[in-house]
């Protein structure tokens, strides 16, 4: 799901922005079914059982990692794979940070405000580090940003931000 999501706004404003989805068949990737395999591990250790596997969280970094390596090897082939490269690398420098578990703000974290940890995640507090490199901001606050040029002073943004800043 985390995968799937991204995917089709991608594809949905690639096409508003007059694109074609024809255009994603002229593509030419090396090693299509390592990214596969790849992001199907990635999706497994977040589903019960398995998210409950101590130790499983290096499973899920070395995964990131060999994605990392993936979009390096094909930023001259794919146009604009350096976002995803850039993204990754500094997702997977927060997760490496905190003993292999992506620290997650508390107003987005769910069950982990129980548990204090589930699978790959962490919940965000004064004992994890790289905070700002972690996940702080929602998905509605992503579509938000990306469909105007800048939220509105006083939203929950800006608090959001604030609190990481500290």
């Amino acid at each position: 799901m985390l995968v799937l999501v991204p995917f089709v706004l991608g594809l949905g404003i690639g096409v508003a922005a007059g694109g074609k989805i024809s255009n994603l068949a002229n593509l030419s990737f090396r090693w299509p079914w390592f990214v596969l395999a790849v992001l199907v591990i990635r999706e497994a250790v977040l589903i019960k059982p398995l998210n409950q596997v101590d130790g499983l969280q290096y499973v899920y970094a070395a995964a990131l990692a060999a994605l990392v390596a993936w979009t390096v090897w094909h930023v001259k082939r794919l146009p604009g794979v350096w976002v995803v490269t850039t993204g990754a690398a500094m997702n997977l420098v927060a997760i490496l940070a905190n003993g292999a578990r992506m620290p997650v703000a508390p107003g987005l974290a769910g069950a982990l405000v129980q548990r204090g940890h589930i699978g790959p995640y962490v919940l965000m507090g004064p004992g994890t580090n790289l905070n700002w490199l972690a996940d702080w901001i929602g998905f509605p606050w992503l579509v938000l940003l990306a469909t105007v040029q800048g939220p509105a002073a006083g939203t929950k943004l800006d608090e959001t931000s604030s609190r990481i800043g500290r």
